[in-house]
């Protein structure tokens, strides 16, 4: 039997590791151990319409996936806009794949930037990562496991 923290082979009646100290749970005759999950199609044209629905005054930012909150969107009407896992931050990502104070959206003579904080993951605009990138309509924002996009309304 092998250790699932270690993978050390132990003997058919251990119950715990005797490399890791790990519990050691016997395998159940016909129990399934994975699983698979297809992932969920999104029909990019009912993206676009659902998208053109929200009504803001202000560009925003809108969560497409991740954390199960599609959908929620956030207006950019401030100079600066914090994200991160922290309470404080004005767009609250609560996930480890997150930094406390992950990222800013800067409003600029020019425009709106999103820049990193210096966080562990990074910042990406388009599958690219960023550290300070000027937003135009349409622009994917990936912050840890969240997919935004950023509307210029």
């Amino acid at each position: 039997m092998y250790c699932p923290e270690c993978g050390f082979q132990n003997s058919e009646a251990a119950n715990y590791c005797s490399k890791c100290g790990a519990l050691i749970v016997p395998e159940q005759p016909g129990a399934q151990t994975t699983m698979s999950f297809a992932p969920a199609e999104f029909d990019a044209d009912t993206v676009a319409a659902a998208l053109d629905e929200l009504s803001t005054e202000a560009p925003a930012l809108v969560i497409r996936a991740g954390g199960g909150r599609a959908g929620e969107h956030f207006p950019l009407a401030s100079e600066q806009i914090t994200i991160g896992r922290s309470s404080k931050a004005d767009i609250l990502l609560d996930d480890v794949t997150v930094s406390r104070d992950h990222a800013l959206v800067r409003r600029r003579p020019d425009g709106l930037y999103i820049e990193d904080a210096g966080s562990l993951n990074g910042t990406y605009v388009n599958r690219h990562r960023v550290e300070s990138h000027r937003l135009a309509d349409g622009d994917e924002l990936q912050i840890g496991k969240f997919k935004l996009t950023f509307l210029d309304r």
